[in-house]
């Protein structure tokens, strides 16, 4: 796993190599360390870190609070801060040698078809997962990003085709932490910067909602991408662990 460290009130865990069922599989925990690619468009903000003190929960430990006393702390409420809205905009535009144009769109609105999204893993050779379960991760996922190809006929009655070709999604606490999850780009336009720019754009929302520890899960062969993003496997020793079943 990657990390980033924007600024990270609570670090996560990079990980680790580990065996399930007799297969030796290699993922990574990545966080976001540095960011190199401009998210200062409106997304800068200042991260407090947050310490705990430990003798706090040292006290707990031992029992020194478990008497019959209960001091209530009276707080003002926080203003509540209004979520930025989702953004949508061209990323690419060209003619093609039929006169039609296509336009790759960017778009933060969470606007997937399942089926679409299907279809798209089948291409990238990603093991298929139940339709009911994608569709659960999609609403539960604190933000999606989706990148869609539109391509406009120059025939008056043709009509435009739109198809997903790219797909990233973040989970998170609301105040904390993040992690992205399922970034795949269609093969046939992959090499052109998109899955660069899908992760850029979905870190730049994070930010811009305060949010600033953000890791990922990334295979061994794609680390080297996620580090040119800055992104940092194992940051002060710090691992990953995972929890699988026995049978």
């Amino acid at each position: 796993m990657l990390t980033h460290k924007v600024v990270a009130p609570f670090s996560l865990s990079p990980i680790v190599s580990f065996d399930f069922q007799g297969q030796q599989v290699y993922d990574k925990l990545l966080f976001a360390h540095n960011l190199k690619c401009g998210l200062d468009r409106g997304g800068s903000r200042k991260h407090k870190s947050l310490r705990l003190r430990a003798g706090f929960w040292e006290s707990i430990k031992s029992g020194l609070l478990k008497d019959d006393t209960t001091q209530v702390i009276e707080t003002s409420p926080e203003p509540q801060v209004e979520e930025p809205l989702p953004e949508e905009f061209v990323l690419i535009e060209k003619t093609q040698p039929d006169g039609a144009i296509e336009q790759i769109i960017f778009s933060s609105g969470g606007d997937v078809d399942v089926y679409d999204l299907q279809a798209l893993c089948d291409k990238v050779g990603w093991p298929r997962r139940p339709l009911s379960k994608l569709a659960a991760a999609l609403k539960n996922s604190y933000m999606v990003a989706t990148l869609h190809s539109i391509r406009k006929s120059p025939e008056p009655e043709g009509g435009d085709q739109k198809k997903l070709i790219g797909m990233a999604r973040a989970t998170s606490d609301h105040a904390f932490n993040a992690t992205i999850w399922d970034v795949l780009v269609d093969p046939s336009y992959q090499g052109q910067g998109l899955g660069k720019t899908l992760v850029e754009n979905i870190i730049r929302a994070l930010l811009q909602r305060d949010i600033g520890n953000i890791t990922l899960f990334a295979d061994s062969q794609v680390v080297e991408f996620y580090r040119n993003l800055g992104f940092e496997p194992d940051p002060e020793g710090i691992k990953g662990m995972f929890w699988y079943p026995k049978f």
